[in-house]
């Protein structure tokens, strides 16, 4: 497993995300096999573990401390807060608060929950527009000095929020949505991260499955899915976006390797400070998913993938009007 760097907090190459073995993809969730993925994640020295106390409504954060059990010291573990639902009934988070005031009381409870003394990189989930984000960072920046919290990130920000936050405390990541089909990182926060020294924790860069040209129709989702109430797989733009799929899975199968391990390989290849972090709550998708390490893009290939998918070709925003309201600020 190769290294990456988050500021000054050195990770694995490729993390674990685990929100889909609580939440958002189906409700066949099968904690035995999740802590088992976890486990061989972990053995296999993919050991950058991240949850939030939103997934699940905190079930996700009791599952991975069950899964570290015993393992704690094997693994870089994450966890956010600030995002969550209104009413327990609504399906998505939709509110945030990130005061001093909940910022502690959410980290004494996802300690709680997750059975540690400790959180190695606590992310704000989303910026919260009623409090300046030097008050949550202060706040944060409290929990590091306490020794409960060893580096700080924030999560879908633009780069006035994070040059404000940085100013306050170190910010070690930042962490939002960046794959082949979602390239505006590149553009947006990327270059604010590398002109402060910030690492990049992509989450979906498989496009929430959609890359590793598994998924064919929208039949293919469970009743309970989010992707269902998702633009990019409603309607029209689900077809055009399956298009520019078929391509990546060419350029794969001329490789020798899946669609999924060559569209890791390419965020992989964009430097090291960048750990992706794809969802998977199966060992046989896990083993896959690693095999992307070992995949060394040529410049051509990486052309190649550049002009298959260019940042303006995917159909459909990737939240609802409200969930995008709520990233870039």
């Amino acid at each position: 497993m190769r290294e990456s760097q988050l500021g000054e907090l050195t990770v694995s190459s490729l993390g674990l995300g685990c929100m889909g073995m609580s939440q958002s993809y189906g409700v066949q969730n099968d904690e035995a096999e999740s802590i088992a993925t976890v486990h061989a994640a972990i053995d296999a020295g993919c050991t950058f573990i991240d949850t939030a106390d939103v997934y699940g409504d905190g079930a996700n954060e009791e599952l991975v401390g069950r899964a570290l059990a015993g393992r704690r010291d094997q693994a870089v573990l994450a966890t956010k807060f600030g995002f969550k639902r209104a009413q327990p009934s609504d399906s998505m988070p939709n509110v945030v608060d990130g005061s001093p005031e909940y910022s502690r009381v959410a980290l004494d409870a996802s300690l709680r929950r997750l059975g540690v003394e400790h959180i190695d990189l606590w992310y704000l989930h989303r910026r919260d527009p009623n409090v300046p984000i030097e008050e949550t960072v202060g706040a944060m920046a409290e929990a590091v000095q306490a020794g409960k919290v060893r580096y700080l990130g924030l999560s879908e920000v633009s780069g006035d929020t994070l040059r404000a936050a940085h100013a306050v405390h170190p910010i070690s990541a930042v962490q939002s949505e960046w794959s082949l089909w979602t390239r505006d990182p590149e553009t947006g926060i990327l270059p604010t991260l590398r002109e402060l020294g910030v690492g990049f924790v992509p989450f979906s860069p498989l496009g929430r499955g959609f890359l590793t040209g598994q998924i064919k129709s929208p039949a293919d989702f469970e009743p309970d899915d989010m992707r269902r109430e998702m633009p990019r797989f409603t309607g029209e733009n689900f077809q055009k976006n399956l298009d520019l799929v078929e391509k990546v899975r060419e350029l794969a199968a001329a490789r020798g390797v899946t669609a999924g391990q060559l569209a890791l390989a390419w965020l992989l290849a964009q430097g090291n400070d960048v750990a992706p972090i794809p969802g998977t709550k199966r060992r046989k998708y896990l083993a896959e998913n690693l095999g992307a390490v070992d995949v060394e893009l040529t410049a051509a290939e990486l052309a190649a993938l550049d002009a298959a998918f260019p940042p303006d070709a995917v159909a459909g925003d990737r939240y609802n009007a409200g969930g995008m309201s709520m990233v870039g600020k």
